[in-house]
């Protein structure tokens, strides 16, 4: 074990479970886990354990799930691992009380180019602005959200029919071998840091919500087509469905977009008994997969076999 280091790991989601398994792979000693307070979740309501909380538990590492990062008890307890190394990956912005703790710091993964794509959704952000590449960032902590020195940097391409979760399972593998080579660089004390440039010209990567999850199908055809992979399969795009008397929200998961000239109204539904297509300005979206309100997922063509459209129907 690489007994000179001592870590404490803070993350939550998937993405994070893949980086604190390589760190153990790598036998570094992880002295503790921070991870969000258990929740309920889902129609029953049952108690949610983050991703992080069930891998550390599998693996009888020490885990701590504060509600407040400034309180005296966690603090303490925090002091008492005598960490001289914090690693954030997909946790929530830290106090400097925190990450002002340990002796060589704290540095957080990143799944963006920064300074572009800051923020909560740097993955779907780069599939729906039409990126052509991204990669991951390691970088120490400052007060500000995603804005501390650079250490290292990965890059990726991102493929033209890539949608955000075959991306987000390449930066998982790909910042997971990011955060080994920067803890070796920390451990040898050989960290040149690099400020973040101002003048770079950056995209910001918002929060999801329901108003920007929506489709709108009076914009380009490339900007439709990477909205829905950018969002595919979570939380995945969607917008309203007009059929004879029905208004119902559909999620779309899966589209292919066909360049035509046409006199079309854009949004119009065109359907046989194996397409669906809508129309747009430059021609059309074809859906491959979509969800209906309270039904799973499924193909088109499922759909098709018990679904009839009215030969006005709309998506707006």
């Amino acid at each position: 074990m690489n007994k000179d280091i001592k870590i404490v790991f803070m993350g939550t989601p998937e993405f994070a479970v893949t980086t604190l398994k390589t760190i153990l792979d790598q036998d570094y000693n992880v002295v503790g886990v921070i991870t969000a307070p258990d929740k309920p979740a889902g129609r029953g309501r049952k108690i949610h354990e983050s991703a992080v909380k069930v891998f550390a538990k599998q693996n009888g590492l020490n885990i701590l799930q504060p509600t407040n990062l400034k309180s005296d008890d966690f603090l303490n307890e925090l002091k008492a691992l005598e960490a001289n190394l914090q690693i954030i990956v997909a946790f929530r912005m830290l106090p400097k009380v925190v990450w002002d703790m340990p002796k060589y710091g704290t540095f957080n993964l990143h799944a963006s180019l920064l300074p572009n794509y800051r923020g909560a959704a740097p993955i779907n952000w780069a599939i729906i602005n039409g990126e052509t590449k991204t990669g991951v960032s390691t970088f120490f902590i400052d007060e500000k959200i995603d804005t501390g020195e650079m250490i290292l940097q990965k890059d990726i391409a991102i493929d033209p029919s890539e949608n955000a979760g075959s991306l987000h399972d390449k930066l998982m593998m790909l910042g997971s071998d990011l955060i080994i080579d920067t803890i070796k660089l920390i451990e040898k004390g050989d960290v040149t840091t690099t400020p973040q440039s101002e003048d770079a010209i950056s995209r910001t990567a918002y929060k999801l919500n329901r108003d920007n999850c929506k489709i709108d199908f009076t914009q380009p055809i490339e900007a439709i087509y990477n909205k829905i992979r950018g969002l595919s399969p979570y939380p995945a795009a969607w917008c309203e469905l007009h059929n004879n008397d029905d208004v119902l929200d559909i999620k779309i998961y899966k589209a292919e977009k066909e360049f035509e000239d046409h006199n079309i109204e854009v949004g119009t539904i065109i359907s046989n008994k194996s397409t669906l297509k809508v129309a747009v300005k430059e021609g059309f979206i074809t859906i491959l997969e979509l969800k209906l309100p309270g039904k799973r997922n499924m193909e088109v063509k499922s759909l098709l076999n018990g679904y009839n459209f009215d030969e006005d129907a709309k998506l707006r």
